[in-house]
């Protein structure tokens, strides 16, 4: 069993991220993150300070707009809309969950385009499907590096995605069907689950359920990629019972410093991206 381990995996991105921000910002060019953060959602909370802190390891300008919880779809807006105006402003994201009185899609639509780093978008989700250069959704996009970094044969391989959210489970299929791999997506009315875990070559779990996929789940030799992140006593477990898993698996991310490592350092490439295309 190897270990894709997303820590060195993520620091290689950035040490490439960081010569291409350097010579932006040696013409005067510096990029530009906004997150949009409506609450107090604890791993919202975690997730963002990752983020402030990737901007700063980089030399991105970060800039961070907390909205408290009772905060209006009108308000929301009339950020988005003034980062969308902002020319210091490349990357642009809502930090998912909002709170339930407010209207996610609507909020994502706004943003634009060019300015969405985490490639949630409906043009750039369009342009996925299509295989048109797009903005990524960033932890499938993690995803595909850490198997390709690996130099992990994707064509002609069978793989499962054991879940289908707009954010993982179906832009992870998308991506790997474009790498030529057979692609079947499971989700909760999937009828004998396990059967079609066995067959897989290349197993993705993004399902959200603490230790779900269990060794009998899982073929021998086949590559195990856990985008779970699970708090349980305290602790955080992946949706793959990684102890007993690892020990089929030719492949396997660990939970923590496996997949989430990757997400960061994918939001950062899309925000790096899209200076670069402002900036020429």
């Amino acid at each position: 069993m190897k270990l894709l381990d997303g820590k060195v995996l993520s620091a290689q991105v950035e040490e490439e991220l960081k010569v291409r921000v350097d010579a932006m910002r040696a013409k005067g060019n510096i990029p530009g993150l906004e997150v949009i953060l409506v609450g107090d959602d604890p791993a919202s909370q975690l997730y963002v300070g990752n983020k402030e802190k990737a901007c700063n390891r980089l030399g991105v300008f970060s800039k961070t707009v907390r909205m408290p919880e009772n905060t209006t779809q009108k308000e929301l807006e009339k950020e988005i809309a003034r980062a969308n105006a902002d020319p210091a402003i490349h990357g642009l994201l809502v930090q998912m969950p909002l709170p339930k009185h407010l209207d996610s899609a609507r909020a994502l639509e706004l943003i634009l385009p060019e300015k969405d780093a985490d490639g949630f978008h409906n043009v750039n989700t369009g342009k996925l499907l299509r295989g048109e250069p797009a903005a990524v959704a960033c932890t499938p996009r993690g995803v595909m590096y850490m198997l390709k970094s690996a130099g992990i044969e994707i064509a002609g391989k069978d793989a499962v995605v054991v879940g289908r959210s707009n954010i993982v489970g179906k832009p992870m299929a998308i991506l790997l069907m474009h790498a030529n791999a057979t692609v079947t997506i499971c989700h909760s009315r999937t009828k004998d689950l396990a059967a079609h875990t066995r067959r897989a070559d290349i197993l993705v779990a993004a399902i959200g359920k603490p230790k779900f996929i269990t060794a009998d789940m899982v073929k021998d030799g086949a590559v195990v990629i856990d985008v779970g992140m699970n708090r349980v006593d305290g602790k955080f477990c992946g949706d793959v019972d990684f102890e007993n898993v690892k020990e089929k698996a030719s492949y396997i991310t660990p939970v923590p410093g496996g997949v989430g490592r990757m997400t960061i350092a994918m939001l950062m490439t899309n925000t790096v991206d899209a200076a670069e295309k402002v900036f020429g």
